[in-house]
């Protein structure tokens, strides 16, 4: 059954990353970079900043970096402990799929998924009560996981867990943050 779930995987991956066209290269090797999104990550800041009192948005800004901390550390132990080779780095698949970029760290689970999906949720979670538009932030997180399968370096089970922990991880820490917040500021 597992090895059933993996072939699934890898053939997915292999379609996906084959509908890649060469002109959008540049487009997603730019998107995969987690720098070229800081601008995002200060609005993300400054959203906290405008709509609440600069205590709670400081609270709620460690908060955040908490969780995005936190679900990092908990991506590169899983990595540790999975060694799942990435796509780009398996043999049998390198001749088939096109590769734009090449680490050599495991792929299982996906920590630019994790990652931006814990910081979206954790943020939607705590803004949401103010603006309905929040929900639009989620663009950002799936444009970046989608960048991953393009530039051939994880596979879409690698990916959807890390959506699953990182959304799981901001709900903890969002329930941690209301709790001693409510104590402490509001």
């Amino acid at each position: 059954m597992w090895e059933q779930i993996q072939q699934w995987d890898r053939d997915l991956f292999i379609y996906l990353n084959s509908l890649g066209i060469e002109r959008y290269d540049a487009f997603w090797i730019f998107v995969t970079n987690p720098r070229h999104w800081i601008p995002l990550y200060l609005l993300f800041f400054l959203f906290f900043f405008l709509a609440f009192h600069w205590r709670k948005a400081s609270f709620s800004s460690l908060f955040l970096l908490a969780t995005v901390f936190t679900t990092w550390g908990l991506t590169n132990l899983v990595k540790g402990i999975a060694l799942r080779l990435r796509p780009n780095n398996t043999p049998e698949l390198s001749d088939v799929i096109r590769i734009l970029q090449e680490p050599t760290n495991y792929s299982f689970f996906s920590g630019h998924s994790s990652t931006s999906f814990a910081a979206t949720t954790f943020i939607v979670l705590v803004i949401s009560q103010k603006t309905r538009w929040i929900y639009l932030a989620y663009i950002w997180p799936i444009i970046f996981v989608m960048s991953r399968i393009y530039v051939g370096v994880h596979y879409p089970g690698d990916i959807i867990v890390g959506m699953i922990v990182g959304i799981i991880m901001a709900i903890i820490f969002y329930k941690l943050y209301d709790k001693s917040g409510r104590r402490l500021y509001f």
